[in-house]
């Protein structure tokens, strides 16, 4: 621990430094690719799999089931409907959860009745719901609507706030960066897009633009201090001082969003728990990863090359070599 604190305090003074803002080619390559491989991997596989919630469709929920075998539910629906895919889940302990397309009431009836003899429950075992294909459409304008509305609030409130639109776009685009990776994650593994999910996302963004306001806000008072160090090393400089603290953040941040996605996928298998508790696991590894290497360097490569910026870490430079020179005389005149 003592080990740890050191490190991070070296960190702060500058007494050890990590070369982040400088390495920005690097980290922007790694995040060209991560994104083209979530863009391209679900649309190669055909899209998102969106959750009933979103397309409509019918559902059956079996309670108390003695036996989980999903392939009973499958060959069951199929059995009375054969164009029909099912998605079969288990819910719960003793709980098993078939979604299919939008059914007449007589299939139905006739699915639930089956479904009941096949996994030998009663009747009121079996309940049924049916969601419509224009109240799912509804639900995923309002989610995108939301959406929209949070990331032109988040960026008009940040452009006031650091009084520069420059920051407000490098956050902007990390937040971008942090949704569509968590989303290619859930296209790349198959998982169903469901309302749980689309509030684990906003709820992400949420967080890598707190992580990253704690950064720029060290990052306005480095370089608003009159220093030796240039606008890209003062960027830094604060990328450095508060990585610890990123870390520290992301890990206990962490520690319980893994645990409720142990509990609500293997113990309870609550599909709800699971769908956010997988975007906040995914959300918070990449919103760190994207305040320390997206959005500070980014601002630094915005900002660098204004002239009043430009011509200011010129005359550094300048100096910073004339004390070199002075240092080099008197090491010889020794």
């Amino acid at each position: 621990m003592a080990s740890f604190s050191q490190f991070g305090s070296d960190l702060y003074t500058g007494k050890r430094s990590y070369d982040i803002v400088g390495r920005r080619k690097t980290w922007y390559l790694v995040a060209i690719i991560a994104i083209v491989v979530s863009l391209a991997v679900p649309w190669l596989r055909g899209g998102y799999q969106l959750g009933i919630e979103f397309t409509g469709g019918s559902e059956f929920t079996i309670s108390n089931a003695k036996d989980l075998d999903q392939s009973i539910a499958t060959r069951t629906v199929e059995s009375i409907v054969p164009e029909g895919i099912p998605r079969v889940s288990q819910v719960g302990q003793g709980g098993i959860r078939v979604q299919t397309e939008q059914l007449t009431d007589r299939q139905t009836s006739d699915v639930q009745d089956a479904l009941a003899k096949a996994y030998d429950v009663s009747d009121d075992q079996v309940a049924s719901t049916y969601i419509g294909a224009t109240w799912g459409a509804d639900v995923l304008a309002q989610a995108i609507r939301g959406l929209v509305i949070f990331l032109a609030l988040a960026a008009v409130v940040m452009a006031l706030y650091f009084r520069t639109w420059k920051m407000s776009l490098s956050a902007m685009v990390a937040l971008l960066h942090d949704l569509l990776i968590t989303a290619g994650v859930y296209g790349i593994v198959g998982l169903e897009v469901t309302p749980a999910a689309v509030i684990g996302f906003l709820t992400i963004l949420g967080y890598s633009l707190y992580d990253t306001v704690v950064v720029f806000d060290k990052v306005r008072e480095n370089t608003s201090q009159e220093s030796h160090r240039t606008f890209t090393q003062s960027v830094n400089l604060a990328v450095n001082q508060t990585l610890v603290r990123s870390i520290n953040t992301s890990v206990v941040a962490l520690l319980p969003v893994a645990a409720i996605l142990f509990i609500g996928s293997y113990v309870l298998g609550a599909g709800t728990l699971r769908d956010i508790s997988l975007a906040l696991f995914i959300g918070i590894i990449v919103g760190t990863y994207s305040t320390i290497f997206i959005a500070s360097p980014m601002y630094a490569h915005l900002r660098e090359n204004e002239p009043k910026v430009k011509q200011a870490d010129e005359k550094k430079r300048q100096a910073a070599a004339k004390r070199q020179r002075e240092v080099d005389a008197t090491a010889e005149a020794v």
